[in-house]
């Protein structure tokens, strides 16, 4: 029991952790996203097909199983384009 609660409070650390990295990449989406000038700029199939791809053979290079990762980006950057088109201003 004080094992399981050890790498809970460990996972909780790094869950912290990684919504300072999501901070840090929404500051960047933002910053994307005030460059383009049309809402059809926002979603890139050729950019998000390369993502997955090195994301891919990122997680087979450190022994992670790339299902995991592939579903993770996915719901990412399905948000972001969300986020974008809930964010856009321009015409």
């Amino acid at each position: 029991r004080k094992k399981l609660s050890k790498i809970r409070f460990e996972l909780d650390k790094l869950d912290n952790s990684l919504i300072k990295v999501i901070k840090k990449r929404t500051n960047l989406v933002k910053k994307v996203l005030a460059l383009k000038d049309k809402k059809n700029q926002i979603v890139d199939q050729t950019r998000i097909k390369k993502i997955l791809k090195n994301i891919r053979q990122k997680s087979l290079n450190n022994n992670i199983d790339p299902k995991i990762t592939n579903k993770i980006w996915k719901n990412m950057i399905s948000a972001y384009i969300d986020y974008e088109k809930r964010n856009f201003k321009k015409k």
